[in-house]
């Protein structure tokens, strides 16, 4: 049974943006499926978002990339869940709790280079989450 996992913005960015050689590992068990990629909509919704920020679409533009493409490719790897419970931890940055919160639900692995979400590894892992910044 593949493991769960739960990535944040910036990781999906380093996928299938960046082109991230730390990503690399990631991107191929993901489409080996030995991890099950939980998301939300309002994380796909964040990453539509964040695909037309100003930097962002300076380097679609550049390296060529449709944020259409990256958003199909988070739809296919993807298997979309509920929106979870508040976990009872709670993120410095309002911005990450919907990734705590489903990793914490899910007892999912959590991918973030977020200092917030890292910087809260020591409670997470009480509530049998692991936070990683890659694979």
């Amino acid at each position: 049974m593949p493991e769960a996992v739960v990535i944040d913005s910036n990781i999906v960015l380093d996928l299938f943006v960046f082109g991230d050689a730390l990503a690399l590992p990631l991107k191929q068990a993901l489409v080996a499926g030995e991890l099950a990629w939980l998301a939300t909509p309002a994380m796909r919704e964040e990453l539509a978002r964040v695909l037309s920020y100003p930097k962002i679409v300076q380097r679609l533009t550049r390296d060529s990339i449709n944020a259409g493409d990256v958003l199909a490719s988070f739809d296919r790897h993807t298997r979309m869940v509920d929106v979870a419970a508040k976990a009872s931890v709670s993120c410095s940055d309002p911005d990450d709790q919907k990734f705590i919160d489903l990793a914490v639900a899910h007892k999912a692995l959590l991918l973030s280079k977020d200092r917030a979400v890292i910087s809260m590894q020591k409670r997470l892992v009480t509530l049998e989450v692991r936070v990683l910044a890659a694979i």
